[in-house]
């Protein structure tokens, strides 16, 4: 393949990779878990007067009785700006042109996830996400940029066979005393391409042990 029509696929997949993806990630069911997160933050709200009690009571019995993601995300949208929300419903291609841009917290991962970098620095921590899948393609177009993805321990890395990434630093830890990954461990597949850039993958750090325990 020449020069020409490989700098042609690179342009393309830089382009094509910051289309929006077309999963509604708002109507995925919601948890328990998270229905708590949302009282939580309506219980500090009317302690401290953003909402009334007769407001708090309606979107109280609103949280309880909501069944999918998006429900939830309206009760708490005026009570806290974006990266405070108790989780995040936002399925936009993660952007970053010559600056940094985070993904972090409680929020909703879809399937595919096109990330475009030039000359940025993404970073994505999957930690407390929420997984549409537990195989995520991560579409990458980096141009002299940098990926970092924090993930739990026993997360397995893969590239796709088409993928054309040249650095690629896998630090992903198995949890502690596991020979190996579990035959059902989520995964994390990058495609597309990284030129003149990085990828790191790694774990978050283990809380450290005290120096002295009490018996």
């Amino acid at each position: 393949m020449s020069s020409e029509s490989t700098a042609g696929k690179w342009i393309s997949a830089f382009l094509s990779s910051r289309a929006p993806g077309t999963s509604d990630l708002s109507r995925l069911r919601a948890s328990d878990a998270d229905r708590e997160r949302v009282v939580s933050v309506l219980t500090e709200a009317v302690a401290d007067g953003r909402l009334t009690l007769l407001e708090h009571e309606e979107r109280l019995e609103r949280a309880c009785s909501a069944q999918t993601l998006g429900e939830l995300a309206g009760l708490t949208a005026d009570l806290l700006p974006p990266g405070s929300q108790p989780f995040q419903v936002d399925g936009r291609p993660v952007t970053a042109f010559f600056r940094s841009e985070s993904r972090t917290g409680r929020w909703v991962v879809p399937s595919q996830v096109p990330v475009t970098s030039l000359g940025g620095r993404v970073t994505m921590d999957l930690c407390e996400a929420l997984l549409q899948s537990r195989h995520v393609v991560v579409q990458l177009a980096v141009m002299a940029g940098t990926v970092t993805l924090i993930v739990p321990e026993g997360v397995r890395i893969v590239t796709a066979p088409s993928a054309r990434v040249s650095s690629l630093h896998d630090e992903v830890r198995l949890p502690p005393g596991a020979r190996g990954h579990a035959p059902d461990a989520p995964v994390i597949e990058l495609a597309g391409f990284v030129f003149g850039g990085k990828v790191v993958a790694r774990s978050p750090k283990r809380p450290r042990k005290g120096l002295f325990r009490r018996d």
